[in-house]
């Protein structure tokens, strides 16, 4: 099939609906650059949603001298946290000292650093708990008698990438999903890329000024494939993995452990009713689609936390698994672990008189730092397309996050009043993925029966629709593992149903209560 006819020139065409690539996305648009991004799968697909879901310094980078990627951390956890409070919320972290490992004074050095570095003014600071008095050091081995307790921030990862496309859309950038840069060529000042839509087969030729690599794992691969380079060689891809099982605790406070191979592993409330435990660190080779927590991983993160808490955990007791694959800029670094988790980018053309259509390529990163990253691409792009809007992310709410930063309990107790007769956990649960866009799905709505059918947990086919016309939301996966991480709580019937409504959705044969209650 012949490409579809090109539209003008965009100012950015920017490969990759991760992070990296939604976050410059956002930015760039808000300037009045027009945006168009592609995206082979759907956004958050690949390392963005595979996270520890962390906004954090990274306290063990400090043990690698890394002091100015934590310092810049640092002070982007409460700016995001007060840009998007429905999707990111403080955290307690727990530090249990174990003899042998790192002496008392070098965490308590750390921490000190760790509180001071970053302009912490709404995180509680660091403080020294009694464990056998403390009720963290209730499902704790009884050898373990003192602890640190610091703070840090939780995310949604894959919902925060979601939010920022959407901001993009808002500004104006196109947002395409399901769709693959199968070629890109350059013509003098310009870039030619031929796109495809992965459902349809559908091809169409784009054109822009600068282009962004911004494709994660895929980096090398599209320099090599579309750009026709050869085996080009910029990142290290290191896999991390992570267990669920069933709660381990009752309090809201998060662990991490020291284990004896230099490595840290966290233990986290996850989805109220489960332990999230992880990650690994190990070099990795193939397709990062296919990417699959081993067996030796699950194993060595249930034996890492096994030395901490009382209860055992088994392989049985693993209720789910997840692996990512970080596509770290190769460093040299002789472990994985201690790989660079900076980020590097690298402009080919454009300045000095070259007549080359420019290319920006994205190495590293992390999501603690994805606003200051896009922040610095944007810095090199009008280094060759010239200036337009001036930064603008530092003070700019994510959809849904216009509240008060420690506001989220009193949006949800606005949201009771408003809807008495609606499950207040459903309320909870929209507010805490939605904020404020919770009253975009609510609007009409009365009762539970408004809401259409249910999928599952409580899962409706009016939260879906929103997220089908808003989201970018195609298939069962995109909801329940993307959107949302409700396939804890969804059995594979209940899945199945939703996808075939969800294809009738897009097929239009199917009337639904819609994002705006039509």
């Amino acid at each position: 099939m012949s490409p579809q006819p090109q539209t003008p020139p965009y100012d950015l065409l920017i490969v990759g609906g991760g992070i990296n690539g939604c976050g410059i996305a956002r930015d760039a648009a808000g300037r009045g650059y027009s945006v168009c991004l592609a995206e082979m799968n759907d956004l958050a697909s690949g390392t963005s949603s595979w996270s520890t879901k962390l906004i954090h310094g990274g306290l063990r980078y400090l043990e690698y001298y890394e002091f100015r990627l934590v310092r810049e951390a640092l002070s982007e956890r409460e700016l995001l946290w007060s840009n998007a409070p429905h999707i990111i919320r403080p955290l307690r972290f727990v530090l249990p000292h174990q003899k042998g490992l790192r002496p008392r004074w070098l965490l308590r050095l750390g921490l000190f650093l760790y509180d001071h570095l970053g302009g912490r003014k709404l995180l509680p600071a660091t403080k020294t708990l009694d464990l056998r008095r403390d009720a963290a050091g209730q499902p704790l081995k009884p050898g373990f008698t003192t602890a640190f307790e610091y703070s840090d921030c939780w995310v949604d990862d894959a919902r925060l990438v979601v939010l920022n496309a959407r901001d993009a859309a808002d500004r104006g950038a196109q947002i395409n999903t399901r769709t693959r840069v199968i070629s890109a060529r350059r013509a003098g000042w310009l870039w030619h890329a031929v796109l495809r839509d992965e459902e349809t087969g559908e091809t169409r030729e784009v054109s822009a000024r600068l282009m962004v690599n911004a494709a994660g794992p895929w980096v090398d691969h599209l320099l090599e494939s579309a750009l026709e380079r050869k085996a080009p060689h910029n990142v290290r891809l290191v896999q991390g993995s992570h267990i669920v099982v069933n709660k381990l605790f009752d309090h809201d406070r998060a662990y991490i452990f020291q284990n004896a191979d230099g490595r840290i592993v966290f233990a986290i409330p996850y989805e109220h009713d489960f332990t999230l435990i992880g990650t690994t660190d190990r070099d990795f080779t193939g397709d990062p689609a296919k990417v699959a927590a081993s067996e030796e991983e699950i194993l060595y993160l249930a034996e890492a936390a096994s030395e901490y808490f009382n209860q055992p955990i088994t392989r049985e007791d693993v209720v789910w698994t997840y692996s990512g694959v970080r596509p770290l800029f190769d460093d040299g670094a002789s472990k994985a672990q201690e790989a660079t988790r900076d980020y590097v980018l690298k402009l080919e053309g454009g300045p000095d008189g070259d007549k080359d259509a420019p290319l920006i390529n994205i190495f590293g990163g992390k999501i603690t730092t994805y606003r200051r990253l896009a922040q610095s691409a944007l810095e090199e792009v009008e280094t060759v397309l010239g200036a337009s809007g001036p930064a603008w992310t530092r003070d700019a709410v994510l959809p849904g996050g216009d509240f008060p930063t420690t506001g989220f309990d009193a949006l949800v107790e606005e949201f009771r009043r408003d809807w008495p007769q609606l499950d207040p956990a459903l309320l909870t649960r929209l507010a805490r993925h939605y904020g404020t866009a919770t009253r975009v799905i609510l609007d009409g709505v009365v009762t539970m029966d408004d809401l259409g059918p249910l999928f599952g947990a409580d899962l409706s086919a009016r939260e879906v629709g929103y997220l089908m016309d808003r989201e970018w939301a195609r298939t069962a996966e995109d909801v329940l593992w993307r959107r949302s991480k409700l396939g804890l709580r969804v059995t594979a019937e209940e899945a199945a149903a939703l996808d075939r409504w969800m294809q009738a959705r897009t097929r239009g044969s199917l009337h639904s209560p819609g994002a705006q209650g039509s």
